[in-house]
């Protein structure tokens, strides 16, 4: 059974990794702008389109709860919706048309949310309470985000792509830790699948209200292929993955995933857009990781002592 988990757990990074990749695909660049260049929120709204029409009838396959009853329901929904997928992929979509940020990069940035989770869970949840080591790991996070924008005596400013990806992460980490706090007996099925659905919803309406034109999209054979593997892959297929081994492993061990994509976004951004990693991008991703380490000690010391409460598969 562990080899099973840690065979999903694998796969699990390898989709969202290469998630990344995907979008810097689908995307184009400024010099060959096959994909969705131009309208980078429509790229990301249509991906969900599709995702969040599976995922509903995914929830209402497997659970008897697949329409959100009560005010508390449809505020979770809302918050989800609103941070955790359009805020998030909108600035992250939007954050890859920068041709500095390349996929691993942005995969290292988003990386930083389990750590801004802890952050802002200690501001909204009164039971949580920030220690010296989890302001020390919290400040390591943001650090290791600095390195990423490459810093020089001359130019100590945020790369204006990479600020964008931190405000994705940063939207995703508000999203889950305002949802705690909510706190809605809703089944995570059909949270995710009309979160996806309000989030497409409301991308859709940014994208109308910056401009962006379908007629401005370039409808190409690896646009396509990048829209499909991130709606049928990364999005429904992905969190399927998720949602199984989060129940197995817990919390703690599934946010480890985040700190392995960004080894398989390096790994298939070199070999299929020939993207390079520098010393400022290694650097950046071992101190986040660092950071996440100090301000998870204590549960990670219960994994590795084997005090956490067994999960079902154990």
């Amino acid at each position: 059974m562990r080899h099973r988990n840690l065979l999903l757990f694998l796969l699990l990074a390898a989709v969202w990794g290469s998630a990344f990749v995907a979008i810097k695909a689908g995307l184009g660049t400024p010099a060959a702008p096959a994909g969705f260049f131009e309208t980078p929120i429509l790229f990301a709204a249509l991906r969900y389109d599709i995702a969040g029409v599976l995922m509903l009838g995914y929830a209402a396959y497997v659970t008897d709860r697949w329409l959100p009853r009560t005010r508390t329901e449809w505020a979770s929904v809302l918050v989800a919706g609103a941070l955790m997928i359009a805020a998030y992929h909108a600035f992250l979509f939007v954050g890859e048309t920068d041709p500095a940020v390349t996929s691993a990069v942005a995969a290292i940035v988003v990386s930083l949310s389990p750590v801004l989770t802890a952050g802002f869970s200690r501001l909204f949840l009164p039971s949580d309470r920030l220690t010296v080591l989890g302001f020390v790991g919290l400040l390591l996070g943001l650090v290791g985000v600095v390195l990423l924008t490459k810093p020089t005596p001359d130019n100590l400013g945020i790369n204006l792509g990479v600020g964008l990806v931190f405000l994705a992460a940063a939207a995703f980490a508000l999203g889950s830790v305002l949802n705690r706090r909510i706190d809605a007996d809703l089944p995570i099925e059909t949270l995710e699948a009309w979160a996806m659905l309000v989030g497409a919803l409301l991308m859709h309406v940014a994208s109308l209200g910056i401009g962006e034109s379908v007629a401005d999209a370039t409808f190409s054979t690896t646009a396509l292929l990048a829209l499909g593997y991130l709606a049928l892959a990364a999005s429904a297929g992905g969190f399927l993955v998720y949602f199984d081994l989060l129940e197995r492993l817990g919390p703690v061990e599934i946010n480890l995933v985040s700190y392995v994509a960004p080894v398989f976004a390096a790994l298939v951004g070199f070999l299929l857009l020939e993207e390079g990693l520098d010393v400022y991008a290694v650097a950046g991703f071992v101190v986040i990781l660092v950071g996440f380490a100090l301000m998870k000690r204590d549960a990670i010391r219960e994994e590795l002592a084997g005090t956490s409460t067994p999960t079902k598969g154990d």
